[in-house]
């Protein structure tokens, strides 16, 4: 667990090892805990916020904090918002349900691609109250270590002067750890686009004998994943959105204007949200489309081979039918005891044979295709 007190001051972020029993004097109060801590010492954390915020998180909010397979979603009370963010961003995904926020020593292997395997779903949980913030993270949380690297660089002078400005409030600080969550996947997009261009090269080789079905398929299934994931992370951020709506005016011009940059920021989030969403649909659609092209390109091919085939049976149907003919068991037939009988027969159906492939070439039934 990770307590951090952050401040616009010249004080800036400090971090304790220990749960505060009072809120100080200016700023808030960021607790950032493991899901397995949050579940030990959840006794620990209720009664710190019943002496910070005079409220304790309800029943229900904690089982959502404590489930690693709750999709995103936002829900809220009178005292404060609890919204739950899964996140994709490279790391190792908790798939241990019975010891919540452990880590693994045996994971369960995971189907498709290495890109696919490597994106990290579990979920996210904030409690925001009005100087509190409560994070509930998976185990190892690389967005955690960053983001409390990222505010304990922001305190020296040097960062101040660059311009790196600390959160204003815990629903700022929380906005601002869910666009690291989103920008986490975003730079991944590459990798994953170089994945399937290489797949839709190997699927349109003339001559190609594709064998890697299980991961393409795999690939389809683990995109239609990450698009419901998105989807869920757009509604919960567009009803968090919503509510600000619903909060009071502020009674101070800084308030007022506090609410206005909490607006812009969730907007921002949502924006990226979006980029994510339709990143994942493209590239759903891509692999489809990889698979569409190929079935396209192997029932072209085979078209080609039933038209050569159907074209050279037509060339030799004449000759079966002239062998048959005079294979027919009659005693007087034309030229059937002439001398010269068989080479007349034969030149004709040479000449039959010409004849019709050379129709058969100008019509590009024999004409080879270009690969």
């Amino acid at each position: 667990m990770r307590v951090f007190s952050i401040t616009s001051g010249a004080q800036g972020t400090t971090e304790t090892d220990a749960l505060p029993a009072q809120l100080p004097a200016q700023g808030f109060v960021w607790i950032a805990c493991a899901r397995r801590e949050f579940e030990v010492m959840q006794a620990q954390v209720q009664a710190t916020l019943q002496a910070l915020c005079g409220t304790q998180l309800v029943d229900l909010h904690v089982a959502d904090l404590l489930n690693n397979q709750l999709p995103s979603h936002y829900d809220y009370t009178s005292q404060y918002d609890v919204l739950v963010f899964r996140r994709l961003a490279a790391g190792q995904s908790e798939t241990d349900f019975t010891q919540p926020g452990e880590p693994l020593h045996e994971r369960t292997k995971r189907s498709g691609p290495p890109v696919l395997k490597r994106i990290d779903t579990s979920p996210v949980g904030f409690a925001v109250f009005d100087r509190v913030l409560l994070t509930v993270h998976p185990a190892d949380c690389t967005v955690r270590e960053a983001y409390a690297t990222r505010l304990l660089n922001a305190t020296t002078a040097e960062s101040r002067s660059s311009g790196v400005k600390l959160p204003t409030s815990p629903a700022d600080l929380m906005l601002r750890i869910v666009n690291q969550m989103v920008d986490g996947y975003l730079e991944l997009r590459r990798e994953l686009t170089r994945q399937l261009d290489h797949w839709q090269s190997e699927l349109l080789r003339p001559g190609t004998r594709f064998s890697n079905w299980s991961s393409v398929l795999d690939a389809r299934l683990a995109m239609h994943h990450l698009d419901e994931i998105c989807e869920d992370q757009r509604a919960a951020l567009q009803d968090w959105i919503d509510s600000i709506e619903t909060w009071p005016e502020g009674a101070t011009p800084a308030a007022v204007r506090e609410r206005e940059l909490l607006k812009i920021r969730s907007r921002d989030v949502l924006e990226h949200i979006e980029r994510v969403v339709h990143h994942v649909r493209r590239m759903e659609q891509s692999a489809e489309t990889a698979v569409q092209m190929h079935f396209s390109a192997q029932s072209n091919r085979t078209n080609d081979i039933m038209r050569t085939l159907t074209a050279l049976t037509a060339i030799f149907l004449p000759l079966n039918l002239i062998t048959g003919f005079f294979g027919m068991n009659f005693e007087f037939m034309p030229f059937l005891h002439a001398s010269t009988g068989f080479w007349w027969t034969f030149g004709f159906m040479v000449l039959i044979v010409v004849v019709v492939a050379t129709v058969f070439w100008r019509k590009q039934y024999l004409a080879r295709t270009r690969r």
